[in-house]
C-alpha cells in the first residue's frame, strides 16, 4: 500500500529519511560532505532556516516543469552561487532535503514538491535523504543550529496613507498571474507598501491594543517572551498555515492556528467564528491575546475586524476605521475586504454612512502585481 503513495521511482520511506538528532550531529562535527535543501517557500526560508541550508524556489510553473522533466534541477536555486554550488557538489554530498514537517511514519514525503525532489536526485545519481520531522520539528529541538531573521521589514513598516473615512473609492491592484498553484504564506511586501501604498513612517514594533487586552502584531512579536509578558498575553492567534507556535509546549500559553495564506483564493470568514471565541475566551479571563500572521497588516487585520464588528456591533467601516486609527500600516487584501462585507451582511449590521461615503481615496492589493485600477465602494456587494 505505502509504495503506491510514493511517486514513480521510489519504492518505500524507509531509509530515505534522516532524523533530527542525525542531522544535529553532523553539524556539529563539521561535516563538508553534507548539501542540505530547504523546499519550503522563499518567505519562510527567509524567517528561519537550518544554517547553510540552500533555498529550492518551486512556483507553479516550475514545479510542472520540473515534474514533466524540462527544467534541470540547478534552475530551481534562484542565487548563481547556489546553482554553482549545488552543480558542483550534488553527486559527491550527501543530499538532505526538508520541508515544513515531513514524517516517514507518515509514509514519508510522499507525492508532494519534496519528494518530487527527492525522485529526481535519486535518478540523477545522487545520494538524496529527507529529515524526518522537517524544519519544525529541528527547530523545536535544536533551535541553535536554526538561523532566525523576524526582525524585518515585515514587522516594523510604518503607514502614511490618507486618513480612513470609510471604504468607498478604493483602490487595488488586480492578479494578472493566472499560473498561482502554489500556496505560498506570504503577506505581500514590496519595495513600496505590501499592500500597494508607499510606506514612510516607522510603525512601533510592539503590538497594539485595539481594544482592552486585544493585540495587533506581527511573528516577531508572538516570538518576543519579554514583550508577551509585558503585556500579560496568555492567548496567541496565529493565523499563518506555518510560523511556528514556538512556546506550544511550555504549557504558560494558549495557541490557536488558522492555516490560512495571503492570497485571493483562501475563505477566512469560515474560521471568523473560531477566532472570535477564542478572543473572547481570553478577554472573558482578563487575559492579553495577540492576533498575529507574519507582518500583522493582512490575516491578522481581517480578523480583528470581524471580532470588533460582532463583539461590538459595528459595521466593516466602522470596524476598519477603529483598527487603522490604532494601527497606520493595515491593508488586507480585497479578497478579506469582502469576506468582511459578507459577514456584515450575515450580522444584519449596516453603517448609517454607507451611501454617503467620503471619496478618499485607500489602497489593497491581491497578490502579485501594481497594475492598479479604480474600484467606486464596496456598497454594491
Amino acid at each position: 500500500m505505502l509504495e503506491k503513495l510514493l511517486p514513480s521511482g521510489m519504492t518505500s520511506c524507509r531509509g530515505c529519511g534522516k532524523t533530527a538528532a542525525w542531522l544535529k550531529e553532523q553539524m556539529e562535527q563539521g561535516s563538508e560532505r553534507l548539501l542540505l535543501m530547504d523546499c519550503r517557500p522563499q518567505e519562510l526560508y527567509e524567517s528561519s532556516h537550518i544554517e547553510a541550508a540552500l533555498s529550492v524556489a518551486l512556483p507553479g510553473l516550475m514545479l510542472r516543469r520540473l515534474r514533466g522533466g524540462k527544467l534541470p534541477l540547478r534552475a530551481l536555486f534562484p542565487r548563481a552561487e547556489d546553482r554553482e554550488r549545488f552543480g558542483r557538489r550534488c553527486r559527491t554530498d550527501t543530499v538532505l532535503l526538508y520541508d515544513e514537517g515531513s514524517d516517514c511514519n507518515q509514509n514519508g514525503p510522499g507525492d508532494s514538491v519534496l519528494g518530487l525532489l527527492m525522485e529526481r536526485l535519486k535518478d540523477e545519481g545522487c545520494r538524496a535523504f529527507f529529515l524526518e520531522g522537517g524544519f519544525n520539528k529541528f527547530q523545536a529541538e535544536f533551535p541553535v543550529h536554526c538561523e532566525t531573521n523576524l526582525d524585518s521589514s515585515s514587522c516594523s513598516s510604518g503607514g502614511s496613507s490618507p486618513p480612513v473615512l470609510g471604504l468607498g473609492g478604493l483602490r487595488i491592484s488586480s492578479d494578472s498571474s493566472s499560473d498561482i498553484e502554489s500556496d505560498v504564506d506570504r503577506d505581500p511586501i514590496s519595495a513600496t507598501d505590501s499592500e500597494g501604498s508607499p510606506l514612510s513612517n516607522p510603525q512601533p514594533s510592539f503590538p497594539v491594543e485595539i481594544l482592552p487586552h486585544l493585540y495587533l502584531g506581527c511573528a516577531k512579536d508572538s516570538t518576543n517572551l519579554d514583550i508577551l509578558e509585558e503585556f500579560g498575553i496568555k492567548y496567541i492567534l496565529n493565523v499563518t498555515p506555518n510560523l511556528p507556535n514556538l512556546f506550544e509546549n511550555a504549557g504558560e500559553f494558549r495557541y490557536k492556528q488558522i492555516p490560512i495564506s495571503d492570497h485571493w483564493s483562501q475563505n477566512l470568514s469560515q474560521f471568523f467564528p473560531d477566532a472570535i471565541s477564542f478572543i473572547d475566551e481570553a478577554r472573558g479571563k482578563s487575559c492579553g491575546v495577540l492576533v498575529h500572521c507574519l507582518a500583522g497588516i493582512s490575516r491578522s487585520v481581517t480578523v480583528t475586524v470581524a471580532y470588533l464588528m460582532q463583539s461590538l456591533n459595528l459595521s466593516m467601516n466602522d470596524a476598519y476605521d477603529i483598527v487603522r486609527m490604532k494601527k497606520s500600516n493595515i491593508s488586507p487584501n480585497f479578497n478579506f475586504l469582502g469576506q468582511l462585507k459578507d459577514f456584515e451582511k450575515t450580522l444584519g449590521l449596516s453603517s448609517p454612512c454607507d451611501n454617503h461615503v467620503p471619496a478618499q481615496q485607500l489602497y489593497f492589493t491581491t497578490p502579485a502585481n501594481q497594475n492598479v485600477f479604480q474600484v467606486d465602494s464596496l456598497q454594491s456587494t
